[in-house]
């Protein structure tokens, strides 16, 4: 995004609406904080601007990352999707994409309304990488890794920012300890926020594997809100629920 200085009329619209406060009026003119702005494109797609002053220009390499990540509209160039991660962590019950003995990780940084630089995305799939993690192929994040045995993303990409970026992958559970312990430690590390999703395929008495774990470690559980059914979909064949 950028803004056309001759036609601005410095209202501060675009100030208030920028969801990572990279907008700012400097002598009554708008201006874009280029290494901050995550290219969402929420200042151009609504029309906030009375006069039209906020333009959209051709993103190149990696500045493209940014636009990939936080623009709901834009299709990854890589993975052919479109958000920060996909729809198989939240319908398991459907693709059955983890299975008993595991459990899924979901790590979303940045939200809410900070955003996150890939290198801080880096510091906890590498982590993970060196418990044995499993990423999720079709995950953008994943794409971006120079390998997946380490976790390492493309060096070109570690300063980009973005509004929210997702690591998609499983651990043992007999890891999962080990792979919350090292989490903690990179949550002093980074610049950003992130929550932990944990999904565990539900035992027949209805409990949960995560749960004495996380209470021998004295984190709080609290239940996702989320219900992805898969309507229209059959059931896995399996027991993954």
């Amino acid at each position: 995004m950028r803004v056309n200085e001759d036609a601005c009329i410095g209202c501060g619209q675009c100030v208030l609406h920028c969801t990572v406060g990279a907008i700012s009026l400097n002598d009554g003119v708008a201006h874009i904080d280029r290494d901050e702005c995550v290219e969402c494109g929420v200042c151009y797609r609504f029309k906030i601007c009375p006069v039209g002053a906020i333009e959209e220009e051709e993103l190149t390499w990696p500045r493209q990352v940014r636009a990939d990540f936080s623009n709901p509209t834009t299709l990854h160039k890589t993975t052919g999707l479109a958000g920060r991660g996909t729809e198989e962590m939240k319908t398991n019950e459907v693709t059955g994409r983890f299975q008993r003995g595991w459990i899924g990780l979901g790590l979303e940084f940045g939200r809410p309304g900070i955003g996150a630089r890939l290198r801080d995305v880096d510091k906890a799939s590498r982590r993970l990488a060196a418990l044995g993690a499993h990423f999720e192929p079709a995950s953008p994040v994943t794409v971006l890794m120079e390998d997946v045995k380490t976790g390492k993303l493309r060096e070109d990409v570690l300063n980009e920012k973005c509004l929210s970026a997702i690591i998609e992958c499983a651990l043992p559970i007999e890891k999962i300890r080990e792979g919350l312990q090292a989490l903690s430690e990179v949550a002093r590390e980074v610049d950003t926020v992130f929550t932990v999703d944990c999904i565990n395929v539900a035992e027949p008495d209805d409990s949960l594997p995560m749960d004495p774990i996380l209470k021998e470690m004295g984190i709080a559980r609290y239940p996702n809100g989320k219900t992805n059914v898969g309507l229209g979909r059959p059931l896995f064949a399996g027991d993954a629920k």
